[in-house]
């Protein structure tokens, strides 16, 4: 995440960003989604709405 929060520059490339991005940009944000990434399998990326095409 940007350093200075503040600053609208370090936003600017949300505004190009599709559906999926724009939903990974608000989960990684996520301080109960942040917790949890440590110590996720992939199994447990259901609840938060992740799903991985192409993965085997």
């Amino acid at each position: 995440m940007p350093t200075n929060w503040r600053d609208e520059t370090d936003y600017d490339y949300i505004e190009n960003l599709d559906a999926s991005g724009l939903a990974w940009e608000c989960l990684r944000r996520n301080p109960d989604y942040r917790a949890a990434f440590p110590n996720m399998a992939e199994s447990d990326a259901a609840p938060w709405g992740l799903r991985f095409p192409g993965r085997s």
